[in-house]
C-alpha cells in the first residue's frame, strides 16, 4: 500500500516530534535528577524500585517488539 503525504503533514508531523523531543528532554533530566535523590537517600529501597521498573520495562520492549 501506497501513502501519499503532503508536504504540509509532513512539516506538521516533523513540528510535532521536535516538540516532544523537547519535552522528553526536559523531563528525562527531572526523572534522573529524582533517580539521583532516591538512591541518595535510600540505596538499597531504591534499587528495588529501579529493579521493578526494569522489569516492567522488558516486558513493555517485548510487546513492542511483536508490533515491528
Amino acid at each position: 500500500m501506497i501513502y501519499n503525504i503532503s508536504k504540509n503533514a509532513k512539516k506538521n508531523y516533523n513540528k510535532i516530534i521536535n516538540q516532544i523531543q523537547k519535552i522528553r528532554s526536559k523531563n528525562n533530566v527531572n526523572w534522573m535528577d529524582i533517580l539521583k535523590l532516591a538512591f541518595k537517600l535510600d540505596p538499597q529501597k531504591a534499587s528495588k524500585i529501579m529493579k521493578k521498573i526494569n522489569y516492567d520495562d522488558k516486558k513493555i520492549s517485548s510487546l513492542l517488539k511483536k508490533l515491528s
